[in-house]
């Protein structure tokens, strides 16, 4: 049960990572391609 629950919130916090580096790298993205456009 414990191994359970660390497990399920081992794997909550990688998603939440894996999203927020997603969400960074299209920001930085759409930042630079703003930027040179302008």
């Amino acid at each position: 049960m414990n191994e359970k629950k660390s497990s399920s919130t081992f794997s909550k916090v990688t998603k939440i990572v894996i999203w927020t580096m997603l969400i960074l790298t299209v920001g930085s993205v759409f930042l630079t391609a703003i930027l040179s456009v302008m």
